[in-house]
């Protein structure tokens, strides 16, 4: 007579073939082993097993996990790990029918940007100093901060798409969709300075189209202005953990705190879709809940 596999068996079964197949670590197996008992202890307390779950056992329980406060990234990767087990027994034939096929994963929503101060901006502006590379690194900060481009925007910027004399950028975003942007007159200003001073020095004898250099005179990478940034933030005193995405975040933020709309935005951002860009919008709300506060009588 075959002995009878208990549940937890067989849920080592599985951790083992993971084991073999995808050589996973030591952590992640115990995260997977984990949120398998919690399962399990779920069922036992209904007189179920692991191998007899419906697609009903699996949304109450992730409903149960959802009323004790669990996060959706949480609720999210104990369905993954359930969903792959439930593949496992269907592959070896132990069940007929995966009980997670018509589950969808919960949302996990998108994170809202770190709110940074126009202070903190500023602060990190006027970190670089006005030596050839600070010249250089302010004009890259306040392009950023001016114009909103993507990091990998700014490094691949070149020099036939600025326009000084109108204070516009011609910018080649994501699916070669181009766009024009406005620079000010602060942004202008600083890379008119830089172009006029410090980029010759960099650029030596050799002849590049780029706007932005090295000190040996190659294109700036996503790497080294990140590295930069981070070196600006320690000196400007900012305890903020800022990112070039951070100045792409504040350039969003700040413009909707003085009134520009989502729209205006959304185009100056490069998103192709209105959805993105409502990530802000809890700054617009946020804006006019400070107004109402601040003005209304009964506020």
């Amino acid at each position: 007579m075959t002995p009878k596999v208990t549940g937890s068996e067989i849920a080592e079964q599985f951790l083992d073939s993971l084991w073999l197949e995808s050589g996973l670590s030591g952590n992640t197996l115990s995260a997977y082993r984990s949120d398998l008992a919690g399962f399990e202890a779920w069922l036992d307390k209904k007189g179920l097993g692991l191998k007899n779950a419906s697609r009903a056992e699996l949304l109450g329980y992730l409903a149960a996990n959802v009323r004790q406060g669990l996060s959706p990234r949480s609720s999210a990767r104990r369905l993954s790990t359930l969903r792959r087990f439930y593949r496992y027994l269907l592959r070896e034939g132990i069940i007929h029918d995966d009980p997670t096929a018509d589950i969808r994963s919960p949302s996990l929503g998108r994170p809202l940007p770190k709110a940074i101060t126009e202070a903190s901006v500023e602060k990190l502006l006027g970190a670089p100093g006005v030596t050839t590379l600070g010249v250089r690194d302010r004009a890259m900060l306040e392009t950023m901060y001016a114009s909103g481009l993507r990091v990998s925007e700014l490094v691949a910027l070149a020099l036939n798409e600025l326009d000084l004399t109108t204070g516009l950028v011609r910018v080649t975003g994501k699916g070669g969709r181009e766009r024009i942007v406005p620079l000010g007159e602060e942004a202008t200003s600083r890379l008119r300075d830089y172009l006029d001073r410090a980029r010759p020095e960099l650029t030596g004898e050799q002849k590049n189209g780029s706007v932005f250099l090295t000190r040996r005179g190659k294109p700036m990478t996503r790497q080294a202005f990140w590295q930069l940034i981070k070196r600006y933030t320690a000196l400007a005193g900012i305890d903020t953990d800022l990112s070039p995405h951070s100045l792409r975040h504040a350039f969003a933020t700040h413009l909707l705190n003085h009134g520009a709309d989502l729209r205006s935005v959304q185009m100056l951002l490069g998103h192709a879709d209105l959805s993105t860009t409502q990530i802000y919008t809890h700054v617009a709300r946020a804006r006019l809940q400070s107004l109402h506060s601040s003005h209304h009588p009964r506020g």
